[in-house]
Protein backbone atom coordinates (compact mmCIF):
# COMPACT_ATOMS: atom_id res chain seq x y z
CA UNK A 1 0.00 0.00 0.00
CA UNK A 2 2.69 2.28 0.71
CA UNK A 3 4.66 1.52 -2.11
CA UNK A 4 1.53 2.24 -4.14
CA UNK A 5 1.06 5.94 -2.48
CA UNK A 6 4.42 6.51 -3.03
CA UNK A 7 4.33 5.45 -6.97
CA UNK A 8 0.84 7.83 -7.06
CA UNK A 9 2.97 11.38 -5.35
CA UNK A 10 5.88 10.71 -7.34
CA UNK A 11 4.18 10.22 -10.84
CA UNK A 12 1.78 13.15 -9.86
CA UNK A 13 5.28 15.08 -9.22
CA UNK A 14 6.63 14.16 -12.47
CA UNK A 15 3.51 15.45 -14.39
CA UNK A 16 3.14 18.87 -12.67
CA UNK A 17 7.07 18.83 -13.54
CA UNK A 18 6.56 17.90 -17.43
CA UNK A 19 3.59 20.68 -16.93
CA UNK A 20 5.70 23.73 -15.58
CA UNK A 21 8.65 22.71 -18.49
CA UNK A 22 6.43 22.83 -21.15
CA UNK A 23 5.05 26.30 -20.52
CA UNK A 24 1.26 25.10 -21.08
CA UNK A 25 0.70 28.28 -19.08
CA UNK A 26 2.25 31.03 -21.79
CA UNK A 27 0.43 34.49 -21.26
CA UNK A 28 0.20 36.59 -24.54
CA UNK A 29 0.39 40.31 -24.16
CA UNK A 30 -1.24 42.59 -26.99
CA UNK A 31 0.80 45.56 -27.67
CA UNK A 32 -1.07 48.16 -25.51
CA UNK A 33 -0.06 45.99 -22.60
CA UNK A 34 3.03 46.37 -22.86
CA UNK A 35 3.85 49.64 -24.72
CA UNK A 36 3.30 51.94 -21.53
CA UNK A 37 6.31 50.31 -20.04
CA UNK A 38 8.33 47.54 -22.20
CA UNK A 39 11.40 47.71 -19.63
CA UNK A 40 8.74 46.33 -16.86
CA UNK A 41 9.00 42.78 -19.17
CA UNK A 42 11.61 40.93 -18.54
CA UNK A 43 12.78 37.52 -19.48
CA UNK A 44 11.17 35.86 -22.20
CA UNK A 45 7.65 37.23 -23.23
CA UNK A 46 5.33 36.57 -26.58
CA UNK A 47 3.75 39.43 -27.81
CA UNK A 48 0.47 39.84 -30.34
CA UNK A 49 0.51 42.61 -32.97
CA UNK A 50 -0.03 43.56 -36.37
CA UNK A 51 2.94 44.53 -38.36
CA UNK A 52 2.86 47.76 -39.15
CA UNK A 53 5.87 48.75 -41.39
CA UNK A 54 9.64 47.90 -41.23
CA UNK A 55 12.52 50.41 -40.60
CA UNK A 56 14.53 52.47 -43.65
CA UNK A 57 17.84 52.37 -41.64
CA UNK A 58 17.50 48.46 -40.55
CA UNK A 59 15.92 45.78 -42.44
CA UNK A 60 15.51 43.00 -39.96
CA UNK A 61 13.62 46.01 -37.71
CA UNK A 62 9.50 46.26 -37.93
CA UNK A 63 7.09 47.63 -36.08
CA UNK A 64 3.80 45.56 -34.42
CA UNK A 65 0.84 47.30 -33.31
CA UNK A 66 -2.03 46.38 -31.17
CA UNK A 67 -4.56 44.39 -32.99
CA UNK A 68 -7.68 47.06 -31.89
CA UNK A 69 -5.91 49.65 -33.94
CA UNK A 70 -6.92 47.80 -37.01
CA UNK A 71 -10.31 49.42 -36.34
CA UNK A 72 -9.17 52.69 -36.63
CA UNK A 73 -9.33 53.95 -40.40
CA UNK A 74 -9.25 57.54 -39.70
CA UNK A 75 -6.07 59.55 -40.41
CA UNK A 76 -5.33 61.36 -36.83
CA UNK A 77 -5.06 57.88 -35.62
CA UNK A 78 -2.12 57.54 -32.82
CA UNK A 79 -1.00 54.22 -33.17
CA UNK A 80 2.11 52.60 -31.01
CA UNK A 81 4.20 50.68 -32.70
CA UNK A 82 7.08 48.06 -30.64
CA UNK A 83 10.46 47.74 -32.54
CA UNK A 84 11.10 44.29 -33.47
CA UNK A 85 14.44 42.68 -34.50
CA UNK A 86 13.52 39.64 -36.32
CA UNK A 87 15.97 36.27 -36.17
CA UNK A 88 14.83 35.29 -40.37
CA UNK A 89 12.18 36.75 -42.72
CA UNK A 90 10.00 39.78 -41.68
CA UNK A 91 6.67 39.15 -41.66
CA UNK A 92 4.55 41.17 -44.79
CA UNK A 93 2.41 44.19 -44.23
CA UNK A 94 -0.73 43.54 -42.30
CA UNK A 95 0.58 40.22 -41.13
CA UNK A 96 -1.16 39.47 -37.80
CA UNK A 97 2.03 37.71 -35.42
CA UNK A 98 2.86 36.40 -32.08
CA UNK A 99 6.55 37.08 -31.32
CA UNK A 100 8.28 35.58 -28.59
CA UNK A 101 11.38 36.91 -27.47
CA UNK A 102 12.92 39.45 -24.90
CA UNK A 103 13.39 43.06 -24.85
CA UNK A 104 17.19 44.62 -25.54
CA UNK A 105 19.08 48.17 -24.88
CA UNK A 106 20.64 49.05 -28.19
CA UNK A 107 22.23 51.88 -29.17
CA UNK A 108 18.74 53.31 -30.84
CA UNK A 109 16.77 52.62 -27.56
CA UNK A 110 14.98 49.86 -26.50
CA UNK A 111 13.91 47.03 -28.68
CA UNK A 112 12.15 43.09 -28.47
CA UNK A 113 14.37 41.23 -30.47
CA UNK A 114 12.76 38.14 -31.51
CA UNK A 115 13.58 34.18 -31.07
CA UNK A 116 10.32 32.89 -32.68
CA UNK A 117 7.70 34.34 -34.46
CA UNK A 118 4.44 32.60 -35.99
CA UNK A 119 2.14 34.98 -38.41
CA UNK A 120 -1.44 33.88 -37.75
CA UNK A 121 -3.41 35.75 -41.27
CA UNK A 122 -2.89 38.50 -43.06
CA UNK A 123 -4.90 41.55 -42.05
CA UNK A 124 -5.49 43.71 -45.94
CA UNK A 125 -3.66 47.05 -44.99
CA UNK A 126 -1.59 49.84 -46.80
CA UNK A 127 -3.75 49.87 -49.82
Amino acid sequence: MRKNMLMAVTMLVLALGALTLTGCNEQIFNVNDVASDPAAYTGTITIAGVMGGTSQEDRTVFGIMDLKELACTTPGCNKIFIPIRANGTVPALGDEVRVTGSFRTEPGGLIFVAEKMKVVKNHKIGG
